[in-house]
Formats: C-alpha cells, sequence, structure tokens
C-alpha cells in the first residue's frame, strides 16, 4: 500500500462489485480508496472484496488479515532477508554482517514505495494499526537476525547480549525507516539512512560479541596437549 497521486484519491468513476483481476495488489488499491473514503476502521474485509470484484474467500488467498494490506511493500522487502543474509561474505563479523545484509534490504526497496498507511494516516485512521501490525514483524525480524548472528559468531543456543543486539538493529530499522518514510519531497536514500542509523550498534555491540565469543571458544576448545604429554 504505497503513497502516489493515482492512489491517494478515490476513483470516483468506480462502482462497488465492478470485477478486476484478482491479485494482492487489486486488493491493495481497494482497501486505499475505502480507507481514504471512510477511515480503516469503517472499513470491512467484505467491502474490500466487493470493491476489488472478488469473494472474501478470495481476500484471505492474499492476507490473514486486514491489517497485512497495509506491510505489503515491507513484507516484499523484508521477504528478501534470508537471501541477503546468505550473501554476507564469510568474513564478515557478526554484527557488521547483519548491518550488511539489511543495507542491501533497503538499496532493493522501490524509493517510491512508501507505505500510504504512513503519509496517509491522518485521513486514513492508520497510524496505531499500523503500529500494532508491525510488532509481530519487529519480532520476527530481531529473531531472524539474532540466530544468524549466533550462529555467525559460533555461539551455543541463544545469548542474552545477541537478542539485544538484534532487538536494537530491529528498533533502529523501525525508526530509520519510518522516518524516511515520512519526509516527504525531502526523501533520500532509503539504504543510506539504514545505515546511519545502524552505526553506533555496530560500534557498541560488535567488539562485546567478540569478546563471548572468544570466552566461548576457549570453554570449548579440545586439549592441545597430545594424549599422555602430560603423564608423570
Amino acid at each position: 500500500m504505497t503513497d502516489s497521486d493515482d492512489r491517494a484519491r478515490p476513483h470516483a468513476g468506480r462502482t462497488a462489485g465492478r470485477p478486476r483481476a484478482s491479485s494482492r495488489r487489486t486488493l491493495e488499491d481497494a482497501a486505499t480508496e475505502l480507507f481514504l473514503e471512510q477511515g480503516y476502521a469503517r472499513t470491512t474485509i467484505d467491502q474490500i472484496a466487493a470493491r476489488a470484484g472478488v469473494g472474501r474467500n478470495t481476500f484471505f488467498n492474499y492476507f490473514p488479515g486486514k491489517s497485512d494490506l497495509l506491510w505489503i511493500d515491507v513484507d516484499e522487502t523484508l521477504a528478501g532477508l534470508d537471501a541477503a543474509l546468505e550473501a554476507v561474505p564469510a568474513v564478515a563479523p557478526p554484527v557488521a554482517g547483519a548491518r550488511d545484509a539489511l543495507v542491501a534490504l533497503a538499496a532493493r526497496h522501490p524509493h517510491g514505495a512508501v507505505p500510504i498507511a504512513l503519509s496517509q494516516h491522518e485521513s486514513m485512521q492508520t497510524l496505531d494499526e499500523f503500529r500494532q501490525a508491525g510488532l509481530g514483524r519487529f519480532v520476527a525480524l530481531a529473531t531472524r537476525l539474532g540466530e544468524w548472528m549466533s550462529h555467525r559468531a559460533g555461539l551455543p543456543g541463544r545469548d542474552p547480549l545477541v537478542a539485544a543486539c538484534a532487538a536494537a538493529m530491529a528498533a533502529a530499522l523501525a525508526v530509520g525507516a519510518g522516518d524516511w518514510a515520512l519526509a516527504g519531497t525531502e526523501r533520500g536514500s532509503l539504504a543510506a539512512d539504514t545505515e546511519r542509523v545502524l552505526a553506533p550498534i555496530v560500534a557498541g555491540f560488535e567488539p562485546a560479541l567478540a569478546a563471548i565469543a572468544g570466552d566461548t571458544a576457549m570453554r570449548t576448545e579440545p586439549d592441545s596437549f597430545p594424549e599422555g604429554a602430560l603423564d608423570s
């Protein structure tokens, strides 16, 4: 659900129930029109499906719920996270590597793909719902980053410091991307903004993770002496 001139205003000539090709974007367009016309809270899934010219079941083929319409473009970008993490060079340290993956994702995000739920939040009354629907995505992102950094650092299981770092990265990304989305015509590079907000996290957490990874390696390192070398 992105912000553009043709999506930011209702299409006056369109009638409810007019058949259109069924797709995620068709439902998104129908929802955008209705959210602008009558607000998010007053719009039902049945109304969105009717405006799109499809059945209610078709809606659920594409979206688990109404709030997921607010996150289409963000979800499409975040779907590339695993590929971005896999592309990080093996020599990259954990926190810097996670940062590089997030910056790469931001660079791939279309510059015009600004959620209209943010840019038009006053008229659509979507800001609270947008934030609530984002919580699960925030947790999923932090969890995946934490898993990847733990594996990259050679840490067994879940480490609280890694979890804190991952949560900080997810929060910084959310703040940076939100400010970028609301900047309007002054909007710059999402990748550059992402790198800027993540820089303090890399500087602070990378040495700490290196220290605990080193301690773990020392505790789990096998005896380097040949068998029997210490026998008297």
